[in-house]
């Protein structure tokens, strides 16, 4: 970004109050992975499909279908479902080194695998699939807070703490950056949605298979998890399919 152009966005009150606003809910989420498991904490921000959808449909003008209001529904409504299990289920644990260990492994594949995606197919990447790898790395960015959060009130700072704190700052990067890709090429709903489901996926993946935070769930807990994870995939493939907008033209990315 042009430093022009970085001076006429902070001419913007409406851009500085979403800065500020997004700073304010970063703050408050991490606050929460201090005090609660990953799978409690991520899927809540689904709360921001809604209220893109209304603000979307106050700045255009235009009233949403009845198919983008049922996709929101389905989204909403599978992310709420997990949450409500995940409260009554999951359980805080201690992250160990293995645990650490394991999470950067799976971090540093996806982003060799997006970096290659991106290098040889990025013109033919459209809204949803950068969408997707975006909220992939969103994903790693909060498993890691939790752990740096952690071992910082600990007073831990050994080399995997710094290795963690990298590969965090790493992953918001290049996340960020596939986001705003992605917003030159579909809707602000696409993206919202896409980042709702996927970004708190990745984390919930990662608390129920590595760090063992539904280990005392029952298996109907489970079940409810996978069921409400189906619900709120298929809400985003039906918003992805709800519209088609305007095929934008896209800057060339560095």
């Amino acid at each position: 970004m042009g430093g022009g152009r970085l001076q006429a966005l902070l001419r913007k009150p409406a851009w500085l109050a979403g800065t500020a606003m997004l700073g304010a809910a970063i703050l408050l989420q991490l606050t929460s992975l201090r005090f609660s498991p990953l799978i409690v904490v991520q899927p809540i921000g689904a709360v921001a499909l809604i209220v893109t959808t209304l603000a979307t449909a106050k700045v255009t003008g235009k009233s949403p279908g009845r198919r983008v209001l049922t996709s929101v529904a389905l989204c909403v409504g599978g992310v709420g479902a997990s949450v409500a299990v995940a409260a009554i289920s999951a359980q805080d644990v201690e992250i160990s080194d293995r645990h650490l260990i394991t999470i950067l492994v799976m971090l540093g594949i996806v982003l060799a695998a997006l970096g290659t995606g991106f290098g040889l197919w990025r013109h033919r990447w459209g809204a949803v699939v950068l969408t997707a790898g975006a909220g992939i790395l969103l994903g790693f960015v909060a498993a890691l807070a939790k752990t740096v959060i952690g071992r910082l009130f600990q007073g831990d700072f050994e080399w995997l703490y710094l290795t963690c704190l990298a590969g965090l700052v790493v992953a918001a990067l290049c996340g960020s950056f596939l986001v705003q890709n992605a917003h030159t090429r579909g809707t602000p709903e696409i993206v919202v949605a896409g980042l709702t489901v996927i970004d708190p996926l990745v984390p919930v993946s990662i608390g129920i298979a590595v760090l063992g935070e539904a280990d005392t769930a029952p298996p109907v807990a489970m079940l409810a998890f996978i069921l409400a994870g189906a619900t709120a995939i298929a809400g985003v493939l039906l918003l992805a399919t709800a519209k088609k907008p305007e095929t934008a033209a896209t800057p060339e990315q560095a």
